[in-house]
């Protein structure tokens, strides 16, 4: 027999009712790694953001009216023509700033956000210890205790300027998709939550009071994927309330940054406009003289949208005196912009300008409670060699969550600030020599390797240059109060030699084996030596480009 209408009818409003009272039993927080498609997860956050669609929209349409506006287009054989400004290979050394909610957990890491959803890791145990599971207390939650409430711009500043540096460069979003700028792009930011201040735009000003460069730094782009850990537990990531902060948090498939090539994780085109329109909307709003960007913008899907920022970004620097991009390796064409070595070095002089950026902590970019520090001479050798091998030293510090910058930190600052106060003229506007050093000590080189090259000695020079002066940095003192330069010949025809550090001359004498200097019995000055050595022929204009 075949069943009635009214039976069929019955028994699919049973069925649709029980449907629906299973899904009304699933847990928003339920994980979602198995039942949502990459297209899905990507519509899930672009729904939870169509509120911005009309601001997102308005910004490319600028960008695309306005990217070919000046000597660059949209395209690479264009953007390989940039040059570095004159004003950024003089300042030799900047501060980097790695500060936001990951502060206030201050844990492991500032990659906090992302591993307290990594099932396994110590910082998800550690998470769950202290703050209970991340289906009720997630990322968002530490949002309210980023007060910033002792966060001061003007002392910031201050410190950055006796430290030395020429240019500042604040983290303006992380990883983590929180903006520390008052962005009209998103709800999810210190200006409308947490500390209710527009951080960067703060910053700005007092950097600029300060006479000193400013940057921003942007970790957008590796949102897309940050907290996939979220999908694979019941955590707060898979509440559509919070799409809008954690992204797409799509599967990341590849855990090798430095292989972006071999990546497959999805990037959606929609995911592609809103990071330009929230480049754009940094560029136009705070106006910054530099942009640092991390690894995740070679990813293969960004090639086509990265000449429109650029053209856009290098065409607004063309109508003042230049503006840098900060690139790691593969991710622009050479020459592009200027290539960014983390936590690393380079073997000799470079043909183009480029920077290293690293940090005060030997473990975390951001604040972390119990933490420990590189040492001031450390740093001081470490700035030394990158100039002398023409390039800058971007060196970064981590506040606490309150905004006060941790003594330990702003001591090492302080004392890197005395040191180029009284040797800075070897290192600001110098260009290199015709070798960047001497000496035994090899420098591991790539990156992430800053740490790996073994303390320096006093046969350890490293050299730059100025109009008619050699200055030759020593990276320790002799204990036979002798210096001896190899590289300096007979055909130099060196002058007087100067130590900086007391402005004393010294007695020299040219031999076979190199240029004799007699030194102090007793070291003058701490950390590195530098030796201003007359060279009426020296002319570091041709060193401009070696």
């Amino acid at each position: 027999m075949k069943p009635s209408r009214t039976f069929l009818a019955a028994l699919t409003g049973l069925f649709c009712a029980s449907a629906v009272a299973a899904a009304a039993a699933v847990s928003p927080t339920a994980p979602t790694a198995d039942t949502l498609t990459p297209r899905q997860a990507d519509l899930a956050w672009q729904k939870a953001t169509a509120t911005y669609a009309p601001q997102r929209s308005a910004i490319l349409n600028r960008v695309a009216e306005h990217m070919d506006d000046g000597p660059f287009h949209a395209d690479w054989a264009s953007l390989e023509t940039y040059r570095s400004p004159g004003w950024y290979d003089n300042a030799k050394f900047g501060i980097f700033i790695h500060w936001g909610v990951y502060s206030v957990p201050a844990f492991g890491s500032e990659w906090y956000s992302r591993q307290m959803y990594q099932k396994g890791s110590t910082d998800y145990a550690h998470h769950i210890a202290t703050y209970g599971p991340q289906s009720t207390f997630g990322y968002k939650d530490f949002i309210p205790m980023f007060k910033a409430q002792r966060f001061d711009p003007a002392a910031w500043a201050t410190l950055f300027k006796a430290a030395g540096a020429r240019y500042v460069v604040p983290v303006a979003e992380h990883h983590d998709g929180f903006a520390m700028y008052d962005s009209k792009l998103s709800e999810w930011t210190a200006a409308k939550m947490g500390p209710h201040k527009d951080i960067i735009g703060l910053l700005e000003k007092a950097v600029r009071a300060q006479g000193l460069r400013f940057g921003v730094s942007s970790h957008r782009a590796e949102h897309d994927w940050f907290f996939d850990g979220g999908r694979h537990i019941d955590s707060d990531v898979n509440d559509p309330r919070y799409a809008s902060l954690y992204g797409p948090a799509e599967n990341h498939l590849s855990e090798d940054d430095q292989k972006l090539a071999e990546d497959w994780t999805y990037v959606s085109q929609a995911w592609l406009d809103d990071w330009l329109a929230r480049t754009a909307e940094l560029i136009d709003d705070y106006h910054p003289d530099m942009i640092y960007f991390d690894w995740w913008i070679g990813h293969p899907t960004f090639r086509n949208t990265l000449p429109k920022m650029l053209a856009y970004y290098y065409n607004q620097g063309a109508k003042r005196d230049g503006v840098v991009v900060n690139y790691k390796l593969g991710d622009f064409p050479e020459g592009a912009g200027v290539l960014d070595i983390e936590r690393g070095q380079l073997s000799g002089i470079q043909a183009r300008h480029w920077q290293t950026d690293t940090s005060v902590s030997d473990n975390s970019w951001g604040y972390v409670e119990g933490d420990t520090y590189k040492s001031p001479t450390f740093l001081i050798h470490l700035l030394a060699d990158v100039v002398s091998k023409n390039g800058n030293l971007m060196l970064n510090i981590g506040p606490r969550a309150d905004g006060t910058i941790p003594k330990a930190e702003s001591n090492i600052l302080l004392a890197i600030g005395r040191w180029l106060k009284v040797n800075g003229q070897a290192i600001y506007d110098t260009r290199p020599w015709r070798v960047y050093g001497e000496g035994p000590t090899e420098v591991a080189s790539g990156s992430f390797q800053d740490t790996r090259t073994k303390p320096y000695t006093a046969e350890d020079f490293r050299f730059t240059t100025k109009p008619g002066a050699l200055y030759a940095i020593e990276l320790g003192w002799p204990k036979n109060a002798e210096a001896v330069i190899h590289s300096i010949k007979p055909s130099d025809h060196v002058g007087a030699v100067t130590l900086l550090a007391d402005g004393k001359t010294l007695k020299t004498t040219q031999q076979s084996d190199g240029l004799h200097v007699s030194l102090p019995g007793k070291p003058a000055g701490e950390s590195a030596y530098v030796l201003r050595i007359a060279m009426p022929g020296l002319d570091s204009s041709a060193k401009d480009q070696p």
